[in-house]
């Protein structure tokens, strides 16, 4: 292995370790649950985001429908973007590696484009939400277990 090689999975497993493990059923809230929180954070920010609102929504296996923790999860995320009509923000749809990169890469559509719509549903303008898929190339979390894989089957959202 390079050099480049181990020092990117050293920076994924420094990375992992800090990450926030999910629910087990699938269907966690994201990171940061209390809006208007004081992190010292500057506001309209994406470390606001993640600590005062939560960045991230996640999906069962396969799945691509939004549970309850998630809409709770995006509701907060209408409010504060309300509250910062300059942001915009990307929606990036991930998977865990299992299933073909064919499947995945569908998937992580899915997935952002369901909370992009909700977002809209609930008074965000289209024009400010782009949306990605990464499928399983970029994991939130490393292993091949069931506690990886919850943490991977995601949609994160990042201000852009």
């Amino acid at each position: 292995m390079n050099t480049k090689t181990l020092a990117l999975f050293a920076s994924l497993a420094l990375l992992s370790a800090c990450a926030n493990k999910a629910d087990t059923s699938g269907a966690s809230a994201g990171t940061g649950a209390v809006a208007g929180g004081t992190s010292g954070a500057v506001p309209g920010s994406q470390e606001d985001l993640v600590a005062n609102v939560g960045d991230r929504v996640f999906y069962a296996l396969n799945e691509s429908s939004l549970s309850g923790d998630a809409r709770g999860t995006l509701d907060r995320q209408s409010a504060w973007l309300g509250q910062y009509p300059q942001d915009s923000v990307q929606l990036a749809g991930n998977c865990d590696e299992r299933g073909t990169e064919e499947f995945n890469i569908a998937l992580g559509a899915r997935r952002a484009n369901a909370a992009r719509d909700y977002l809209v549903a609930h008074g965000v303008a289209s024009s400010r939400i782009s949306t990605i898929s990464y499928g399983k190339d970029r994991p939130t979390a490393l292993g091949s277990d069931e506690s990886a894989y919850q943490q991977n089957r995601n949609a994160i959202t990042s201000v852009r």
